[in-house]
This record gives structure tokens, C-alpha cells and sequence, in this order.
């Protein structure tokens, strides 16, 4: 296994354990994280808060995780598949009844130094809203 796909199973086996600080420890300090159909969040205190946020409202694995790699080991992708429980209501969503959903999602890396310098999510909003019955 790379470098590159090491680092971002344990990226992943990190959320999986709910371990934030061992997630945010495979991140640059200035890192760019493009949120599935909304904005860029730039830091590592914007990250810091935004796993707050889904620690409130979202239970969450992800499992059948595939990740592939750059050969340079610079850029990384990694498919999977959701498997979620919706806790507590997320601003401009759907209430939350502890509604469970299974849907399928991706990223995109870039890595620097050893880190993951950008992460960009992307799953499907309408499928999830479909789900949670919104």
C-alpha cells in the first residue's frame, strides 16, 4: 500500500472510531475542505467545527472503502458507502427522527508533506433527502 492510501484509510478508520483528534492529525493546518454541494471551509478549526456539527447530528460508518492514488502520491480518491443514522436537525435540512440511511458517496485529496491538504466530498443531497423523508 502507498503512502497516500494508508494515509487516507486512516483518515478513515478515524471517523469510522468517531477518534477526531486522530482524524484531524491527517490533516494540513491550513486544509481545504469542500463541503458535498456547498461551500469551501478553509483550516483546521473550521474542520474542527464542522465534525462537531456532524457529531451532533449524524451517526455514521462508512464501509466497502475503496481508495486509489496518484502514482506521485499527491492526489488520492476514495469511494464507499454510507451507512448513517440522522440524530439532530442540520440547518436547512429535513427534521431529524433518527432516520437511517445507506447511501453511496466519494472524495478527492490532495496531499501534501504527508497530509491531506483538500478532501472534497460528494454523495447524492436528494437521495439522503429521499431517505430521511424529506
Amino acid at each position: 500500500m502507498s503512502p497516500a492510501e494508508a494515509l487516507i484509510r486512516r483518515y478513515y478508520a478515524a471517523f469510522n472510531a468517531a477518534d477526531w483528534p486522530a482524524m484531524l492529525d491527517c490533516l494540513t493546518d491550513d486544509i481545504a475542505h469542500d463541503i458535498n454541494q456547498g461551500g469551501r471551509d478553509t483550516g483546521i478549526e473550521a474542520f474542527r467545527a464542522f465534525l462537531g456539527r456532524m457529531e451532533r447530528s449524524y451517526r455514521e460508518q462508512l464501509k466497502d472503502i475503496v481508495v486509489m492514488a496518484s502514482a506521485d502520491g499527491t492526489r488520492a480518491a476514495a469511494e464507499y458507502v454510507v451507512h448513517g443514522e440522522y440524530l439532530a436537525d442540520d440547518e436547512g435540512l429535513p427534521p431529524a427522527r433518527g432516520q437511517r440511511y445507506v447511501l453511496p458517496g466519494g472524495a478527492f485529496f490532495e496531499i501534501r508533506d504527508g497530509r491531506i491538504a483538500r478532501v472534497s466530498n460528494y454523495y447524492n443531497l436528494n437521495d439522503w433527502i429521499a431517505q430521511v423523508g424529506g
